[in-house]
């Protein structure tokens, strides 16, 4: 098996100005165009890193968030942030810019994931992609984040699904049939349609699709859709020069302001034609909304299914849109909102952006050390109202131990006084569990009680940290009571990396909060030492519980 790469990665920008041949009827350029300049980008990307042809396997949930118009330019960003085995993620970003104003705005963000495909029967495995800065290492630390995700969506949405299956309340006097908005298209795969190697490109097929939703999402509003998101692109097999491709779109539901289009994308041969043996190869659900005169959002009427199939639709577009809303929530939203509600619709966005907000955290420039003592560095950051505590702790103890105590919070208390309590609420997989935590009072106040997911996660290479992330969410099971203060988590956590085959630096981070404030400010001014107490303390834990392995 050979190994393929480039050293440093693949990184590429195009740049285009918009044409009145690019644009639609509003002036603005069409969602299908600029899909396909996004594909071409990130294959280019793909295929600089691998050295081989790439197809496209997915596209993940696209959001469109500002439109170009004629005239002005448009720049898309591709690298690749990841690579596995025989496959890669792309990260695109999209820029639109004035050229008279010379404003620009962000109009789109994504990511893709591109399979490597050598010629012949050979196989191929691909080069780690070679990390050049810390944003670099960022999204290469969250591109397995992501991955996680896109592995456990289909079983996200089976369990959504038969939740929403119980509420069958679509019987609502004038909606409309969904009959009404079936569309259907057929086009012939021809050479400009089509890679070296004669593949259709994935790009054009997202615009033939966008085209033909668009006509679909029409029938409802009687107005021209604004493609705002793409519920993921996800190809199952390629189509070739020389193919049929049948196109069936028909909305799903609408959402009051909003409507999604199911698009489902069949390929024919010659021979197939005739048999009408169709090969499914692609499906994707898009979200549209219309404007009025004055740019002010239209209302949908309501929609009911007249099939068993349709009515699997239907229920399909609640529980993609429950998963769209959570994502946008979780990955959107700023460090400092409320618990993050844990429910089974955002269980793994919430991992993630526990994970995320930790990796970011552990990454930002400025750190400035504050105090130093033997094994044991403080450290700090501000950044406007914002303060953050790192304490790094250099430990003679193997990390893979050093990751399996600290990821325990039931050993907590053992080295941390501020932990007086901490039971195990619910183990959600091996890699993620909710705490509940009581603190002792200060004095004057309550105690304080925290419900805490900690995520932890394995380096996937060895100069990859170790990570626990920690932040708050909120249980319904577990709501405040009068005897305690309930308090915030906003982001803290372990990364411990290993040095050698007995020793390891233990990072500990903590965006502070008013809870962690008082301990902070004490010590420095240098009136307590409780952080370097509780640093020696844990130190002294782990090399404790290593000489009884």
């Amino acid at each position: 098996m050979a190994r393929r790469g480039a050293a440093a990665g693949g990184d590429v920008c195009m740049c285009q100005t918009v044409f009145p041949a690019h644009a639609n009827q509003r002036g603005e350029l069409s969602a299908g165009q600029l899909l396909k300049w996004m594909d071409a980008t990130a294959c280019l990307a793909a295929e600089k890193h691998a050295g081989v042809s790439c197809v496209t396997a997915s596209m993940d949930d696209i959001q469109f968030e500002e439109a170009a118009r004629v005239g002005q330019i448009i720049t898309i960003k591709a690298k690749v942030n990841r690579a596995f085995k025989t496959s890669m993620e792309v990260g695109i970003k999209v820029i639109v810019q004035d050229i008279l104003t010379n404003v620009e705005k962000i109009a789109s963000m994504a990511y893709a994931t591109y399979v490597a495909k050598p010629l012949g029967a050979g196989k191929i495995e691909l080069d780690p992609v070679k990390l050049l800065s810390t944003e670099d290492q960022l999204e290469h630390t969250l591109a397995i984040e992501r991955r996680r995700i896109r592995l456990g969506y289909e079983q996200l949405f089976q369990n959504l699904m038969r939740e929403s299956n119980k509420e069958d309340n679509f019987e609502e006097e004038g909606a409309v049939s969904t009959d009404l908005t079936y569309v259907q298209s057929i086009e012939l795969v021809q050479p400009p349609h089509a890679n070296h190697h004669g593949n259709t490109f994935g790009g054009q097929i997202m615009a033939w699709m966008e085209a033909v939703a668009s006509i679909s999402a029409s029938r409802l509003c009687r107005s021209y859709p604004i493609l705002k998101s793409v519920n993921m692109f996800k190809f199952w097999g390629p189509s070739i020069v020389g193919d049929r491709l049948v196109f069936n779109a028909i909305v799903n539901n609408t959402f009051q302001n909003s409507v999604e289009v199911g698009v489902r994308v069949e390929a024919y041969n010659c021979e197939e034609w005739i048999k009408d043996q169709a090969r499914h190869i692609n499906s994707a659900f898009l979200i549209f909304n219309t404007v009025n005169d004055k740019g002010e959002l239209l209302t949908f009427p309501r929609i009911k299914p007249t099939t068993k199939d349709g009515l699997r639709r239907y229920h399909g577009a609640i529980a993609r849109r429950r998963i769209r809303l959570t994502r946008k929530c979780m990955l959107s939203a700023k460090q400092d909102k409320p618990s993050d509600p844990w429910e089974r619709s955002n269980q793994a966005y919430v991992s993630y952006s526990n994970i995320a907000a930790l990796t970011h955290l552990a990454a930002k420039p400025g750190w400035e050390i504050t105090r130093t003592l033997d094994d044991i560095k403080i450290w700090t950051h501000e950044e406007g109202d914002m303060l953050s505590l790192k304490v790094e702790m250099q430990v003679k103890i193997p990390s893979h131990l050093a990751f399996s105590l600290l990821s325990d919070f039931r050993f907590r208390q053992q080295w941390d006084k501020h932990f007086l309590t901490c039971e195990v609420l619910q183990a959600v997989n091996e890699d993620e569990k909710i705490y509940y935590v009581t603190s002792p009072p200060i004095t004057g106040h309550k105690p304080r009680d925290y419900v805490i997911l900690v995520s932890q996660r394995q380096p996937c290479k060895p100069s990859e940290p170790y990570i626990v992330a920690v932040k708050s969410v909120t249980l319904t099971s577990m709501p405040p009571s009068e005897e305690y203060c309930r308090s915030e988590i906003l982001c803290a956590g372990f990364q411990i990396y290993s040095d050698s085959n007995s020793s390891c630096t233990v990072c500990y981070f903590n965006q502070v909060t008013s809870g962690v404030m008082p301990y902070l400010a004490a010590n420095l001014t240098g009136s307590s030492k409780s952080i370097e107490d509780t640093a020696l303390e844990c130190i002294k834990f782990l090399e404790l519980k290593d000489s009884k392995c």
